[in-house]
């Protein structure tokens, strides 16, 4: 069988990979374009896409007789792909879950101290050379110890952060979630997500994106919080209105966000990188060489059971 890979992977995925497939990797680290999706679709067996490249409904039509029966996403977030589409014309989807919990969780905690401790805002002050000394008053921030934190999807993720948060730190955990969820943690349910975001200091956004969570986190959501509490955003993109909170972020109605992932990725307005009380990252949710290495072998893992024709482990 032929199998696509759209981006180059860690060595350990290929050398899997070409045990079981004729392997033909993309020499570009960008999506896919429409062209290359139909031919994907039309030349391979198996397809191993990741974020950006947009499998949507439409480009499904556009091949009516598809060579490929799987798409193997590399990722645990697949809103790239309309997997309810791609099994009306016979192709399964999988992705890589758990293999992204930790390292996830471990970079919501990282934007919470960086936000809260307005670390980016000190590195670039040094970077500068504007900093003149310590003196007692300067960048105080929130002490983030003891805290109240709100999680919006109290999933894998969602409930790995909190432990973190809890156990590490003190946190006071509270959380909205569409569906009634027990943890094995001291943790608050919260009936509607603005009586969420008016208790806590800290609100993590850790749901999977698509069509239900578009802009979940908008301007009714941010007026409700206090005027001292940051927003963290690890999730996709557009999950948070990115308009609303530039304007909450201007106008002091929170003190400040974290930014894993942005709502036109990899498109970052000026107007958030020329605010101060926001850090950026360059969506490093996963960026750790042995965490992409299982993503990627999971991955392969999901494209070896087909070709085996045994159960998908990780269809959606």
């Amino acid at each position: 069988m032929k199998l696509l890979m759209t981006r180059k992977l860690p060595d350990p995925v290929l050398e899997k990979a070409r045990e079981t497939f004729d392997v033909t990797v993309r020499d570009n680290t960008q999506p896919m374009d429409h062209e290359e999706l139909l031919s994907s679709l039309k030349d391979y067996d198996v397809v191993l896409p990741t974020l950006g490249d947009a499998y949507s409904a439409e480009v499904f039509s556009a091949v009516p007789h598809q060579r490929c029966k799987l798409l193997a996403n590399f990722g645990v977030g697949y809103n790239h792909i309309d997997a309810d589409a791609a099994r009306k014309v016979g192709i399964e989807v999988t992705n890589t879950p758990g293999a992204v919990t930790d390292a996830t969780a471990d970079i919501a905690l990282m934007l919470m101290l960086m936000t809260c401790r307005r670390a980016g805002e000190g590195e670039r002050m040094v970077r500068a050379g504007r900093w003149q000394g310590w003196h007692p008053t300067q960048l105080l921030g929130l002490h983030m110890s003891g805290k109240t934190l709100g999680i919006v999807g109290m999933g894998r993720i969602g409930q790995a952060i909190a432990h973190r948060a809890h156990f590490g730190f003190g946190m006071t955990i509270k959380f909205y979630n569409r569906s009634p969820k027990d943890v094995s943690f001291p943790a608050e349910q919260i009936d509607t997500l603005g009586d969420l975001a008016s208790q806590v200091d800290v609100l993590v956004v850790a749901v999977p994106g698509g069509a239900e969570t578009h802009h979940l986190i908008d301007a009714s959501v941010l007026q409700k919080m206090k005027p001292h509490a940051h927003v963290v955003n690890i999730a996709r993109g557009d999950v948070v209105n990115e308009a609303d909170l530039i304007t909450a972020l201007s106008e002091g109605q929170i003190a400040g966000a974290g930014l894993d992932v942005y709502e036109f990725e990899p498109e970052v307005p000026k107007a958030l990188t020329d605010l101060d009380n926001v850090t950026l990252l360059p969506h490093l949710g996963t960026a750790a060489l042995e965490v992409r290495t299982a993503m990627g072998l999971m991955a392969v893992d999901n494209a070896i059971a087909f070709a085996d024709g045994r159960p998908l482990p990780n269809a959606v």
